[in-house]
């Protein structure tokens, strides 16, 4: 169990980094922050892929390739939603 845990922790920081690395933009972002990024892609990348391959959907982590594309979907819809705050003067 504890194992698992760290797993999905280690992938979801490399997931994430990866989509920062990848969406355009400064996002501004603890190491929590893209942690958690990537837990949440990797569940999104499991979706997707279920939805893909004609599966069922089980509430599980998915792999490598998975986390990332599911952690950049995520970032990209948070960037897109988000928006760029203007500065008023």
């Amino acid at each position: 169990m504890l194992w698992n845990i760290i797993v999905l922790i280690v992938i979801g920081a490399v997931a994430g980094f990866i989509a920062r690395a990848v969406i355009p933009g400064k996002q501004d972002m603890s190491i929590v922050a893209t942690i958690v990024l990537g837990v949440i892609g990797s569940f999104v990348g499991n979706l997707l892929g279920s939805l893909i391959s004609g599966n069922g959907f089980e509430l599980a982590p998915a792999g490598w390739i998975g986390s990332i594309i599911g952690a950049i979907v995520v970032l990209g819809v948070y960037v897109a939603v988000s928006g760029r705050k203007s500065v008023r003067r």
